[in-house]
């Protein structure tokens, strides 16, 4: 067999494996035929093309994404959350357009990417971004075995979108072998995709067991379809893994009813959706209704409410935080929501354990808050059997004994035990975390481990750690022990403002920390500094300068500060040059961005002077919203507050 017709072959068995899901040969020859291909490669480099099943794990890791401007902009998508609503976009369709035709198909809840072929081969794939520029992925898409690198008919150009995901699977295996390692979990499968695609290392994408549903063509030349679902149609025979698009429909009513029938079928699936797709089909009749200057006008996402399960909760414990704070929470029989296992939720605090009557062995409903954070919403009395037992806090620390103490107006009961190994855990913890020291591999299981064996006993121990400490821990060789040993030499330093908000000094968040190390510059002079003259900072306040003082105060804080200096922590902030673009302006950021995370915006801003606050006022300025933006994206509009996307953000610091 030539190598054209091996590579052909390899090709056929990739897509009946990965798109089609039915095989017909082992993975042992399929396995055998791509080693074939590669000596054959190797005894000839010149052989090699950039379609060839070779191709699509490995490279060398790149030092940056380049950036692609995108021919056709992919838009985002107007949501809708009601039948009503959805009847009120059918109407403004049907202003423009006589008798049109809907297709329905599930949303899944991944990263939005465009795949480019030329002549049939592909050649690059990017990340959405502000739908106007994104990034070259191409190496990491490549990894996706469900991504066609050669088309079975050579179209002379095509541009499709689809959907990058982690199928829940994969997550559930990635997050047991992060969690084994003591690495930081993925809180959803959208996150461990996103931040997969991401990677500058295409072997780690191609460790993560992506895949990809296409959902739209955005450009093409020869061949065109008339309609959405001709196309999709027509990107099957091409050889892409298509998404699962119901049949064209003519009327809401029965629109509304296959969206049900998606929403109740949800668990099935193989991958998390967070909604439905409803598209007008014709091509034509899109091109009639075009787009506002944010969304197209002949779709929209139909957004499912937060998934709620009902369990059973089994027990009540006591979780206590870096700054003591007794934070109870429900132990669950296991109930799977909106993409994870769940068998731990939030109670909050006392108060909302007695209002909402929650008891111990009660049948209880369970969402996730944000898709994130699993929480109880409520009991269900009436399922109660007798046996449930009402819940008390206890008089004293779970962990270490001492007295659990409720502060005057405050809902949250606190552990006054200044050794408390719990709060060791969570400091030691928070103080390693990406906002702070951002000291890598540091997570809860390694942190707890080497409190547990005496290795630490606060956050300034970590920089006494030597290599030799590591490698006595089970699972930790030569390289992870000099992997982490490194970054905690790097975390050295980080500057002021981080130091400041890792010592997790209570009511002191991550501005605060900011304000004070801009302020003051240096330790040596915030530790000199009096409440009065703390409590006179522009938003700082009596009750942080109070905080800060007593924090200080404490004498093994003081001996946890002298150990820092003694391993030259950086406890000076460099001046920083401030633009003027934002002096004097207030932002408040709401929802999800494309490609900044609300950190990287608010360091935008208030580089150049402004302030991010965090509810919205008569004196706020702008608004900048992202996708799923709330409350706060309405009351901006009520009080007539300009709303900026993120390409009108971007435009305002020069930067389209």
């Amino acid at each position: 067999m030539d190598i054209h017709a091996l590579r052909k072959l390899l090709h056929h068995h990739n897509y009946l494996y990965y798109v089609m899901d039915a095989p017909e040969i082992s993975d042992f020859e399929y396995d055998r035929l791509l080693r074939q291909l590669e000596e054959m490669e190797n005894a000839d480099p010149s052989l090699i093309t950039p379609d060839s099943p070779t191709q699509r794990v490995g490279g060398e890791p790149l030092e940056g994404f380049t950036q692609v401007t995108h021919q056709v902009p992919m838009e985002s998508l107007a949501d809708v959350f009601s039948l009503d609503e959805l009847i009120a976009f059918d109407k403004r369709v049907r202003n423009t357009i006589e008798n049109p035709r809907y297709t329905v198909e599930p949303k899944i809840d991944g990263l939005s990417v465009s795949l480019e072929y030329r002549d049939g081969v592909f050649f690059r794939g990017s990340t959405r971004g502000d739908g106007i520029i994104g990034e070259d992925v191409t190496g990491n898409l490549k990894t996706i075995r469900s991504i066609p690198l050669t088309l079975s008919k050579p179209v002379p150009y095509l541009e499709v979108r689809g959907e990058v995901f982690m199928p829940k699977k994969a997550f559930e295996a990635l997050n047991s072998a992060r969690e084994l390692a003591g690495e930081p979990l993925f809180a959803n499968p959208r996150n461990a995709a996103a931040g997969s695609l991401r990677q500058l290392d295409p072997s780690v994408a191609a460790s993560r067991k992506l895949d990809i549903y296409i959902f739209n063509i955005q450009n093409i030349e020869g061949e065109t379809p008339a309609s959405h679902s001709e196309g999709l149609a027509f990107l099957r025979t091409l050889g892409f893994k298509v998404i699962d698009t119901r049949p064209s429909m003519c009327t809401i009513e029965d629109v509304w009813k296959v969206i049900s029938e998606i929403g109740e079928n949800r668990d099935g699936l193989a991958c998390d959706i967070d909604g439905a797709v409803i598209k007008v089909d014709s091509l034509s009749d899109r091109a009639a209704l075009g787009s506002t200057s944010k969304y197209p006008r002949w779709a929209a996402a139909y957004k499912f409410p937060p998934e709620q399960k009902e369990t059973t909760l089994e027990d009540i414990i006591i979780q206590i935080g870096r700054t003591g704070a007794a934070t109870p929470n429900a132990v669950l029989s296991p109930v799977r929501i909106a993409g994870s296992t769940v068998s731990r939720a939030t109670l909050h605090n006392i108060d909302f354990i007695t209002e909402k009557d929650i008891r111990i062995g009660d049948r209880v409903l369970v969402q996730k808050a944000g898709d994130i954070i699993p929480a109880v919403v409520c009991s269900l009395p009436a399922k109660r059997t007798g046996n449930e037992v009402p819940y008390n806090m206890p008089e004293n620390c779970p962990v270490c004994g001492a007295p659990l103490l409720r502060e005057e107006n405050e809902a949250a009961y606190r552990c006054i035990g200044d050794r408390c190994p719990a709060q060791a855990a969570r400091s030691i913890i928070h103080f390693a975390s990406r906002d702070a020291m951002d000291i890598e591999g540091l997570g809860p299981a390694l942190a707890e481990k080497l409190l547990q064996e005496g290795k630490i006993h606060s956050f300034a121990d970590l920089y006494c750690l030597t290599k030799d400490d590591l490698k006595t821990l089970e699972g930790y060789g030569d390289k992870s022990a000099e992997n982490l040993i490194s970054a905690i030499e790097n975390s050295k330093q980080k500057g002021l403002s981080a130091l400041l908000f890792g010592l997790g000094i209570r009511h002191v968040g991550k501005r605060a920390a900011a304000i004070l190390s801009s302020h003051f510059g240096s330790l040596d002079a915030l530790l000199s500094a009096s409440k009065d003259t703390l409590s006179s900072i522009h938003e700082i306040g009596e009750k942080m300068a109070e905080s800060i003082v007593a924090y200080f105060a404490d004498e093994k804080i003081q001996e946890n500060l002298a150990l820092l200096r003694e391993n030259n922590v950086k406890m000076t902030e460099d001046k920083k040059e401030t633009g003027t673009l934002f002096a004097g302006k207030t932002f408040v950021l709401t929802g999800t961005l494309p490609t900044f995370s609300r950190a990287e915006a608010s360091k935008l801003i208030e580089d150049e002077g402004g302030k991010v606050s965090g509810s919205v006022s008569k004196k706020t300025d702008y608004v900048l919203a992202g996708e799923e933006a709330g409350s706060k994206l309405e009351k901006a509009e009520a009080l007539g507050i300009p709303v900026l996307d993120e390409s009108a953000f971007l435009a305002l610091l020069g930067r389209n």
